[in-house]
């Protein structure tokens, strides 16, 4: 199996399982077929379907003889898309959904063919003409498999096997705060490459460096080869040798415009090997800490930041297009943001080039959220995974300056252990950004809020989820209230809020009746708290927009919805929406002062 990642408007990006990853194939070099559209489909709702039979959509045969599971004038589901929304008797269907389509192919001499899958939820079987290529688990990765031999001259036979059932040994386990949509959820398409190609590079600024490139740049055969690296506007050429393992390192200077919110800047990136040519769009700036301060390019940057989920409220479905990603990065946009939390998962690949391409700083994370089994040696191989698959697939998007390994996880020495390896993990793979994870453990002393977490050490950037007002009681007047830290490093208020159904006023001092007043209060009692933590270097409320979840049932203000929205399920601003927004072109402009 491979894996791997990213659609872009002129190139794909794919590459090989964790050795060997994310590659950008421009559609010059490389033979394409999207296979998004009308799928056929069989919900195989107490999971009895036979695999061998519906994986080569067995047909009946002579006058005895009859198919129960068959896609023949099947029921269709659209995709990209979660299955939750497209049938109203699948709303909250969790199990398995067997999805079909043909596709035609002309083999050409000298090229491999890949099935590409941007994101399939949550756990798959993948078959072609018949015969299984694989699987994959997990709801937020990419990956693909390798059909050169399967594939065949005319019509092919691909049938996919999703199943989102909750269960205590995924990741996320079996609860967690948001829907669990299922079904193919992002892009599936058809790619070719030349037998002999580029597999996979990464190509960013060298830590603590505005002027020096490094990187590398693997071939998918071990020899020694040329390779030739262009960055026309920048007036870089340069040809590079690999060595006996098919590997090339980048080491080079570079006058370059730096990317930043202000002037997101992308160079085009050319490489060039034998027949194959790749073409990217690569920023280059540089993020890293000193003391209690986040640099961006050297400089001092507060994060105005804001957590949202793939979800598109308006539609309660998945976010799955162009469209949905521009629209939610808008919002944020408006608010005054320069900064996004993806939360709580790596989120579709034209999400994440979107807000690179406008400006927006983003935290990316793998969904180790709460009640994990650190102790399952299972668990920790699905983790480590997904680590590496979200690094792979995202490692040179310069937009993204935090990977991080958890949310709201409980200290403890298996716990401890894990992620401490996991954040050696992160940097061996990238040691160009900054690693967090988001605490909500804390010590408690009068007025005093102490982190004390000893994963701290292995973190660039403390992260801290407190919902003081909401979950939390006030140790004191907000105004009074002093965070401490025995870490001398930044922290990021990562979440805080509270929820509050749009449209609904009154008191703003009783959190029961779920009013706006409440959540406008709240949210001004925060900022008079963040003004007495010195080592703040930026603040990410909870959430840009109410979100669907299953366990947020109060019959008068929640029905199935998360209502901690700045924006409502309609995209309408709630009170607290005007709070941020003021802070944050406060903060706007304190920076431009400096």
């Amino acid at each position: 199996m491979l894996t791997g990642l990213i659609k872009k408007s002129v190139c794909f990006l794919f590459g090989f399982a964790i050795a060997m990853s994310a590659r950008a194939q421009s559609i010059a070099a490389c033979s394409e077929a999207n296979l998004d559209g009308k799928w056929n489909v069989i919900i195989d709702w107490y999971g009895s379907g036979n695999a061998a039979d519906i994986a080569s959509n067995k047909q009946a045969t002579g006058k005895d003889d009859f198919v129960e599971f068959s896609f023949d004038n099947s029921q269709t589901l659209a995709v990209p898309g979660d299955w939750n929304y497209q049938r109203d008797e699948l709303k909250y269907y969790e199990g398995t959904v067997w999805y079909q389509r043909d596709f035609d192919y002309l083999p050409r001499r000298g090229k491999r063919a890949y099935l590409h899958f941007d994101g399939v939820s949550y756990r798959c079987e993948v078959y072609l003409n018949g015969k299984l290529l694989g699987g994959h688990e997990g709801s937020f990765t990419p990956f693909q498999f390798d059909v050169s031999g399967i594939i065949k001259r005319g019509k092919n036979l691909l049938v996919l096997k999703a199943n989102n059932e909750r269960r205590e040994d995924a990741i996320p386990a079996r609860k967690f705060d948001w829907w669990n949509y299922g079904g193919i959820t992002r892009s599936v398409n058809l790619l070719t490459v030349p037998d002999e190609h580029i597999a996979d590079y990464f190509i960013q600024l060298k830590k603590g460096s505005l002027t020096d490139l490094c990187g590398w740049v693997q071939l998918s055969d071990k020899q020694y080869r040329q390779v030739r690296l262009e960055i026309p506007e920048a007036h870089i050429k340069k040809v590079l040798t690999t060595d006996s393992a098919g590997r090339a390192q980048i080491d080079l200077p570079a006058k370059l415009a730096l990317w930043s919110p202000e002037q997101p800047k992308l160079y085009a990136v050319k490489l060039y090997a034998g027949n194959d040519t790749v073409t990217d769009l690569i920023g280059f700036r540089s993020i890293e800490v000193k003391g209690t301060q986040i640099l961006l390019n050297k400089k001092p940057v507060f994060l105005r930041g804001i957590s949202f989920h793939e979800e598109m409220p308006q539609r309660a479905a998945r976010a799955y297009s162009e469209a949905d990603s521009r629209t939610l990065l808008t919002w944020a946009k408006e608010l005054g943001c320069n900064f996004v939390r993806l939360a709580h998962y790596p989120q579709n690949p034209q999400t994440v080039k979107l807000a690179e391409q406008m400006g927006l700083m983003m935290w990316e994370e793998i969904p180790v959220w709460q009640g994990i089994q650190f102790s399952n040696p299972q668990i920790l191989s699905k983790a480590n995974n997904m680590l590496h698959e979200m690094i792979e697939r995202d490692k040179n998007r310069c937009g993204i300056i935090i990977w991080s390994l958890s949310n709201e996880t409980a200290p403890g020495p298996d716990r401890n252990a894990t992620l401490t390896q996991m954040a050696k993990d992160a940097r061996a793979m990238d040691d160009t950004r900054l690693i967090s994870s988001a605490f909500d453990h804390f010590k408690y002393s009068g007025n005093q809020i102490l982190i004390d977490d000893p994963l701290s050490e292995s973190l660039d950037v403390l992260a801290a989820n407190k919902y003081m007002g909401w979950y939390a009681k006030w140790p004191a007047g907000p105004g009074n209230v002093v965070w401490k830290s025995t870490f001398n490093k930044p922290l990021i208020i990562s979440e805080f809020g509270a929820e509050a159904l749009y449209g609904n006023h009154g008191a703003k001092d009783t959190a029961s009746l779920w009013t706006e007043e409440y959540q406008e209060q709240l949210y001004k009692d925060n900022l008079a708290m963040f003004k007495n933590i010195p080592f703040l270097q930026g603040v990410c409320p909870w959430i840009l927009a109410d979100f669907r979840s299953p366990g947020r049932m109060q019959a008068q203000y929640q029905q199935g919805w998360n209502r901690k929205g700045l924006l409502s399920d309609k995209g309408f601003k709630k009170k607290a929406w005007y709070v941020m927004h003021s802070f944050y072109q406060q903060k706007q402009q304190e920076n431009k002062a400096k």
